[in-house]
């Protein structure tokens, strides 16, 4: 696989109890996702946090991965059902720390059995770029299925 390259532009105004910020994709595939602290920390209102974009980039990362390995094993997936939660929580002496990310994943694959899907499950984790940074990092990631 070549290297891989993204970036995103943040914008923030103001201080942080009461400012906010947008962030917009390099590829223009989002642009202005609002974000703000009491979206971080509270009642969203329509906008982002940093966690909910690293959970969308581990789920999404870890549907590829498992797309693959289903597919490299004879059993493409017709659909794959995944909720991704990142869990940020005070960690004594570290201040807030990610410390799990739990994955949920439905898994419709035709001709795939309960040990094949496992087997892959197991497999597309280990692939998952963002899983081995999520562990090496000490972040519990957790994967069950629906």
């Amino acid at each position: 696989m070549p290297r891989i390259e993204r970036t995103a532009e943040i914008v923030w105004e103001g201080n942080l109890a009461r400012g906010g910020g947008a962030i917009t994709g390099g590829t223009g595939a989002f642009s202005s996702l609002p974000f703000s602290l009491p979206s971080r920390i509270g009642d969203p209102g329509g906008k982002t946090s940093p966690e909910e974009l690293l959970a969308a980039a581990h789920g999404g990362c870890l549907t590829m991965s498992l797309a693959g390995e289903l597919t490299q094993a004879g059993t493409p997936p017709t659909r794959l059902d995944v909720t991704c939660r990142i869990i940020m929580d005070e960690v004594e002496g570290e201040g807030h720390q990610i410390v799990a990310s739990r994955v949920t994943i439905g898994v419709d694959a035709d001709g795939a059995d309960e040990a094949g899907i496992a087997a892959a499950i197991e497999r597309a984790h280990a692939e998952c770029p963002f899983s081995t940074l999520l562990g090496k990092a000490g972040v519990a990631v957790e994967i069950s299925r629906r």
